[in-house]
């Protein structure tokens, strides 16, 4: 099919469309198990005075007359409740209500205030109180099930549920933390009494599973977890493991507490960390634990698994998001309004020779280190670091978001001072014109270019929200997301903006204005190039860490777990910008475009999917 310049955009835009409905379609499908399950997107206001946002999940034939047994689930830290949508999914279609909260302080429920993550357990004890009040929940079949912080949520709750008038926790899986197993005073102690209890622990998480000494160094790696007194504690009730015969994982061991029989086990299996809620083996393990101790309704082998389809419509919608920013750009290029924006012909691309690319590959080998070499300090700044988990509010809401705001504008002044050095070393003796390579476009054009930009970003999350309302699915592929948000978030977007703004106006001036030009007589070389080089340094790291670890046993010292983490998504997003801008500027010449419509994407998307706290 042959289409002319003027209706290319076009066609791309209304498949960009097409493709995120089909994405909603799919996803609400299989989350829905075919429609025999109803999905319920809540918000209310809980016993504790805050709001808690939740995806609750109802399966056909619940009913006062016939009650389910039900499932708490929570999220970890920085994530929000479709990160559990592996297990809710898997649930549901088995019978089981499900209620997938977000924790307070998460995504669209109420911020968390400073030295109240133990309130209702970071809301797990509120949700636990809102599912047993449904009519058709059989409340002595109660479960929570909570990943990394959502299993400390799920281990707060434990002493919240001893307190009450009718204890509502039978049984209880936490995935990728520790259970408690010492009293204040450092003695082994039962402390879920006679609930069910298992864990998963993986043998190669970033956090926890690990035995220290009374000065806090780590004696034993995650990977020989099962081996140390705290876990065989645990697997023997809360006894002193001294004499005792070693107990194994993947085995369900029963023991009679306070006139019950009561469940402990540990699975173990060798991945990581956020691995967890993208697992199928923890997704297995999870059913296959639920059953055992709740008793599943609907007989389905835990080994299979339908919500991997989700993931997979979930992630064509990514592209779909993708894909319309670039399409619906140069779609208003047609429009009268912003015809003004359209580039003539672009200059025909040439190789760069001698000096220039010479300063070409330097330039980006400069980058790529400092670019490393910079988080791996912000990372192992201690002062950073505790600002990282808190922020410091008001001001610094949201501390995960600010570290990368703060490495982003970093590399952005640096992008800058090798920009201005190019120019005066090379660009300016070989006759470039900065306003010709889009640097200087006039600052009408500017404004526009911008506006262009915002209208951009607003229709594109306007077609989020109302996909979700109709379909309550997202974008999302394991640790990258596009979700809805509340208003606060806007004006949380607001504090960050500019640090994103500074790296990504000057990612993209230095991608399309000084470094655009010919390899092997084609763009697209140069384009993967700096695509490449965009996401190096983050690549660099994470391979590092994880061979460090999985050949150790152990992180490399000083480089933190969750800073390798964070940089899973960026690996992503910052080849995908080199792309997005590269597109949009060959349509308008104009840099700053693209650069502004990353800036305000991914500062969105990072102040929706993480933690904020308040005063």
């Amino acid at each position: 099919m042959h289409l002319t310049k003027h209706k290319r955009p076009l066609f791309w835009l209304v498949l960009s469309l097409v493709i995120m409905l089909v994405s909603s379609i799919g996803a609400s499908i299989v989350q829905t198990a075919g429609g025999a399950v109803k999905i319920h997107d809540m918000s209310w206001v809980t016993g504790s005075g805050k709001t808690m946002s939740a995806l609750l999940l109802v399966p056909d034939g619940a009913s006062a007359d016939d009650k389910r047994p039900a499932i708490v689930l929570a999220h970890g830290w920085w994530n929000n409740k479709q990160m559990q949508d592996s297990n809710y999914v898997e649930l549901a279609r088995r019978g089981y209500v499900v209620l997938s909260i977000d924790m307070y302080g998460h995504a669209s429920s109420d911020p968390l205030q400073e030295g109240h993550e133990m309130d209702a357990a970071t809301g797990m004890y509120d949700g636990v109180k809102e599912i047993a009040s449904l009519p058709y929940v059989d409340t002595t079949r109660i479960g929570i099930s909570g990943h990394s912080n959502g299993a400390r949520a799920a281990n707060f709750a434990i002493p919240i549920d001893d307190k009450a008038a009718t204890p509502l926790i039978s049984s209880v899986y936490l995935v990728d933390n520790d259970p408690i197993y010492t009293d204040e005073t450092g003695k082994y102690v039962n402390y879920y009494g006679d609930r069910d209890v298992g864990v998963q622990a993986d043998q190669y998480d970033e956090f926890f599973f690990r035995s220290y000494d009374a000065n806090g160094v780590a004696l034993t790696a995650p990977r020989d977890y099962i081996g140390t007194p705290n876990a065989q504690s645990f697997l023997h009730f809360g006894a002193d493991p001294s004499g005792q015969a070693a107990r194994k994982p993947y085995t369900t061991y029963t023991q009679s507490v306070d006139g019950r029989d009561a469940v402990r086990e540990i699975d173990n299996p060798a991945q990581t960390h956020p691995w967890g809620p993208f697992s199928k083996q923890e997704v297995t393990s999870l059913l296959t634990y639920f059953d055992k101790t709740l008793g599943a309704p609907t007989a389905i082998a835990p080994g299979s698994q339908i919500w991997q389809l989700k993931e997979g419509f979930n992630a064509l919608g990514l592209v779909g998001f993708g894909m319309f920013l670039i399409a619906f750009a140069t779609s208003l290029l047609g429009t009268r309004a912003f015809a003004g924006l359209r580039a003539g012909p672009a200059p025909a691309l040439v190789p760069r020779e001698g000096r220039g690319l010479l300063w070409f590959w330097g330039s980006l080998v400069v980058s790529a280190i400092v670019s490393g070499v910079s988080y791996w300090i912000i990372s192992a700044n201690t002062a950073v670091g505790t600002v990282s988990f808190l922020g410091d509010p008001p001001i610094n809401p949201q501390g995960a978001v600010w570290i990368i705001a703060l490495w982003a504008a970093l590399n952005g002044l640096v992008a800058i001072v090798i920009m201005t050095v190019s120019y005066r070393v090379v660009g300016r003796r070989t006759g470039v014109s900065l306003r010709d390579i889009g640097v200087l476009p006039g600052w009408k054009r500017f404004w526009q270019g911008i506006l262009l930009g915002a209208i951009v970003v607003a229709s594109a999350f306007l077609i989020v929200f109302v996909l979700a309302y109709f379909f309550t699915t997202d974008f999302r592929l394991w640790v990258i997301a596009i979700p809805t948000f509340t208003p606060n978030k806007l004006a949380i977007a607001g504090i960050y903006l500019p640090f994103f703004l500074l790296y990504f106006l000057a990612n993209s001036v230095a991608i399309n204005s000084f470094n655009r030009f010919a390899i092997r007589g084609r763009e697209w070389g140069n384009t993967a190039v700096l695509a490449l080089a965009n996401g190096i340094a983050p690549i660099i790291l994470v391979i590092a860490q994880y061979s460090h670890f999985f050949i150790t046993g152990e992180l490399i010292s000083g480089f933190g777990g969750i800073n390798s983490i964070w940089l899973f998504p960026i690996v992503v997003i910052l080849p995908v910008a080199a792309v997005v801008t590269r597109k949009i500027y060959r349509a308008t010449g104009n840099p700053y475009i693209g650069g502004f419509i990353m800036a305000c994407v991914v500062t969105i998307v990072s102040v929706s999917n993480t933690l904020t706290y308040t005063r």
